[in-house]
C-alpha cells in the first residue's frame, strides 16, 4: 500500500471493521469504499484524529443504470500537516440516492454537495441549503446521469 496510507486504513478498520468495505490502490492513491450511512462519522474520525483537514473535492459518478448501486460519491481528503491523500467512496442506490451531508465537517462540502445534487440527483440529508447550483432551478432532470437524453428534455431540447 502507498507509503504511510496503510496506517490510516488500519485505523479505520481498528475503529470499526464495518467502515472498510474494500480498498483499492492505483497510481499511489488509495480508495476506501465505506458505508454511506457512516460517512459523517468516518470523515470526522479522519479529520479530528488523523489530520485530514482539507476536503479537496467531493464528486459523484453515475456507474450506469444497469449497476446496483448506481451512484458513487467520492471524497478526496488531504492533510496539510502530513501531506497525505486518501479517497473515500460511498455507494448509493438509484432507488434511494441519499447520503448524510458532511458540510458540518468541512464547510467547502456545501458547494460540492450542491453540485453533485444538481448534476446527479444525490440528496445530502442535513445540508443547510440543498438547491441547484449550476443549472436553472426549473431544469428537468440531472444532466450527468447516463440515461439523460443527449439533447435534453423539453423545453431544453435543441430541436
Amino acid at each position: 500500500m502507498s507509503e504511510g496510507l496503510g496506517k490510516f486504513v488500519d485505523a479505520l478498520r481498528d475503529h470499526d471493521p464495518e467502515w472498510v468495505h474494500s480498498v483499492t490502490e492505483s497510481l499511489d492513491e488509495v480508495t476506501v469504499t465505506v458505508p454511506a450511512g457512516a460517512i459523517v462519522e468516518i470523515c470526522t474520525f479522519l479529520r479530528a484524529g488523523h489530520g485530514f483537514d482539507l476536503l479537496a473535492d467531493l464528486c459523484g459518478a453515475d456507474r450506469g443504470p444497469e449497476e446496483d448501486p448506481r451512484f458513487e460519491v467520492n471524497y478526496h481528503l488531504f492533510s496539510t500537516s502530513h501531506y497525505k491523500r486518501i479517497r473515500l467512496k460511498a455507494l448509493v442506490s438509484e432507488d434511494d440516492p441519499r447520503l448524510p451531508s458532511v458540510s458540518d465537517v468541512w464547510k467547502t462540502a456545501n458547494w460540492h454537495e450542491r453540485e453533485t445534487y444538481d448534476l446527479l440527483g444525490v440528496v445530502f440529508e442535513g445540508h443547510p441549503d440543498l438547491r441547484r447550483i449550476l443549472l436553472p432551478s426549473d431544469f428537468d432532470g440531472h444532466a450527468l446521469r447516463k440515461d439523460y437524453p443527449l439533447r435534453g428534455y423539453e423545453p431544453y431540447s435543441m430541436n
